[in-house]
């Protein structure tokens, strides 16, 4: 059997694994889980993203689903639960930011596109293809990664710098950063 060669990140954890063979850099239309990864992205931030991944199925259980609609009536008492709960980041600016966003991406979704237009309108609709033969090439942030940063800060959102916004793009697919020696690399082209 031969073995896959995949971007270095993915390392030996099956489920950091199974991430980068599965979703990374898949294109993400779907206005409800673009909003569950930007959120979970911001929760990553100073912290790994298998952190994220080992809990994501608890952030899913508390977070009622990462349905925006419910989490933005969330308060007080939702909050503490929130905050006890040792299954997720216990954050408090990063639970009262998944509030805001909701919040807002709820607005968003009032206008024509949703929040897939909003976030997808970043690259023109359309994935940008790199071709880094190496993980050191890769850039933390990009002009294209600082303007969906401002502008989801505009709208009220948290937790949402440049390098968070391009660690979104990546993973949803906006942006193809799989090294050009890595089989997904090939499979998302």
């Amino acid at each position: 059997m031969t073995e896959l060669t995949r971007c270095s990140w993915a390392g030996e954890d099956p489920l950091y694994q199974a991430y980068h063979d599965k979703e990374w850099g898949v294109p993400e239309r779907d206005d409800r889980a673009l909003f569950e990864l930007l959120m979970l992205e911001g929760f990553q931030a100073g912290l790994s993203w298998l952190t994220i991944l080992r809990k994501r199925e608890n952030f899913r259980a508390v977070f009622d689903g990462f349905q925006p609609a419910t989490i933005a009536r969330y308060g007080p008492q939702k909050i503490e639960n929130l905050l006890a709960d040792p299954g997720i980041v216990r954050h408090r600016g990063k639970i009262e930011a998944t509030i805001a966003g909701a919040k807002a991406w709820l607005e968003i979704m009032d206008e024509p596109g949703g929040f897939t237009g909003f976030v997808w309108d970043t690259v023109d609709g359309a994935p940008i293809l790199n071709a880094w033969p190496e993980m050191a090439q890769v850039p933390a942030a990009t002009e294209e990664s600082k303007a969906l940063s401002r502008r989801l800060k505009a709208r009220g959102f948290n937790f949402c710098g440049p390098t968070i916004c391009y660690a979104f793009m990546q993973a949803a697919g906006l942006v193809q950063d799989h090294v050009t020696s890595c089989f997904r690399y090939r499979d998302l082209a």
